[in-house]
């Protein structure tokens, strides 16, 4: 026997199960059960970005020095979602500089080429959508408004600039209107707020939607959180509710594909969002498709695996880059994130976060204890620095008024200046 129970329907009284399409917030969880079985399934429809499909509703969050083409691919090869490039500044692909070139390439195959900009002027990033449209760069454009890290947020930007509600306004109107040349969704992905005394959320949700954004994805954390404590699911549950006729995609502590389900049962979302989670772990994306269809299958691979794993993310930096050294150099910070709860000495741990070559790489692999399973718990749950709450890092004055000031819009003028701005 199939029990439906339906989350949320805006309808009064509620309908019955399958007899509601009013509303986003509906949503299905389904338990089969028979005398013998009791298996939870999630239900979620694909995710509609404009004109583009995602049939399983997972997206891999930008992150600075890792979603890179190599590390797209192996998610890729798990399982469904989208995969977005690292954050590039809008002035650096305005100048045209060869790393912001480089962040915005894709594969061949990636069928829905994404991109994140972030900006903090409106010009700027209506120039460089433009010249991404124009020059057929992406299919879809995220913008982003959540970055926490304090060399950003002092100068006005990520997480500190939807506090400022007329930039914010103006660089999603300008990115909406440019990307519409061809038709390109653009969404945004944001934090809560600067701290619980200046959320910003809920307002910044209300202007994206009506600037006509195509997603709004809630990181469940303010600024002043940075990645400590735990997400506040219950304010990406209130951004649902509040903006029911748009797609929102949820993101925060999803470590697993329960996680994952739990979020989605909670909140009502149409998707989720992965950061953190699945560094070290490509994996995961398996994982996530597999429980959006309603399997319980999960990937529980071995050292053998995993030093099979890292080593082809090796080779495909090594690809990326055009440099083994270059390539060599950025597995380094995987290594830990790869064999985070496996018995690994931390001696061997070492020399591979040294790795000079693919060579010496594949050497020290090879003294892994290869008969070792999949650890269970060790390797699963939080992963990454969630470190301490940090004092917001702002301009002198930010938060003395919701109007970009004469001086404040002046300093701005050096917040663009790196090619990624994590």
């Amino acid at each position: 026997m199939n029990l439906y129970f339906w989350r949320n329907c805006c309808c009064d009284p509620p309908l019955p199960a399958g007899q509601c399409g009013l509303c986003k917030n509906c949503r299905v969880t389904q338990t089969s059960e028979t005398p013998q079985t009791k298996t939870k399934k999630l239900q979620l429809p694909p995710l509609r970005l404009g004109k583009h499909t995602v049939e399983t509703p997972v997206i891999l969050a930008p992150m600075a020095g890792v979603t890179n083409k190599a590390f797209r691919r192996l998610c890729r090869e798990y399982g469904g979602g989208l995969y977005v490039t690292e954050m590039v500044t809008a002035r650096s692909l305005v100048e045209r500089r060869p790393e912001s070139l480089r962040i915005i390439e894709h594969d061949d195959d990636e069928k829905i080429r994404s991109i994140q900009i972030y900006g903090v002027d409106a010009v700027n990033v209506g120039k460089a959508v433009r010249m991404v449209v124009e020059e057929d760069r992406a299919d879809h454009i995220d913008l982003n408004f959540g970055c926490p890290v304090p060399k950003v947020t002092k100068l006005g930007g990520g997480s500190a600039l939807p506090w400022k509600t007329d930039l914010f306004t103006a660089i999603v109107e300008n990115a909406v209107k440019e990307a519409a040349r061809n038709d390109i969704p653009v969404t945004v992905k944001m934090r809560k707020g600067i701290d619980d005394n200046h959320l910003t959320f809920l307002d910044s949700a209300k202007i994206a939607r009506d600037a006509g954004v195509a997603a709004i994805a809630l990181h469940g954390r303010t600024m002043e959180q940075h990645y400590s404590g735990q997400a506040d699911w219950d304010a990406i549950a209130d951004l649902r509710e509040t903006i029911p006729d748009v797609p929102v995609l949820g993101n925060g502590d999803i470590f697993s594909a329960e996680d994952a389900i739990a979020m989605v049962e909670q909140t009502g979302i149409d998707g989720v969002v992965v950061g953190r989670g699945c560094q070290g772990r490509p994996w995961l994306f398996g994982d996530l498709q597999n429980a959006f269809e309603g399997s319980e299958a999960r990937f529980k691979p071995g050292v053998s695996e995993v030093a099979d794993m890292i080593y082809r993310h090796a080779e495909l930096l090594v690809e990326t880059f055009g440099d083994e050294l270059k390539g060599l150099r950025e597995i380094r910070k995987h290594v830990a994130w790869y064999f985070h709860g496996y018995p690994v000495g931390g001696q061997l741990r070492q020399k591979m976060a040294t790795v000079p070559d693919l060579a010496t790489f594949r050497e020290y692999l090879s003294e892994l204890d290869h008969s070792i399973g999949y650890p269970g718990e060790a390797v699963e749950g939080p992963r990454g620095r969630a470190g301490n709450p940090k004092k917001p890092h702002l301009p002198n004055g930010w938060l003395d008024s919701r109007i970009l000031g004469d001086a404040e819009r002046l300093g701005l003028v050096d917040a663009e200046l790196d090619v990624s701005g994590g």
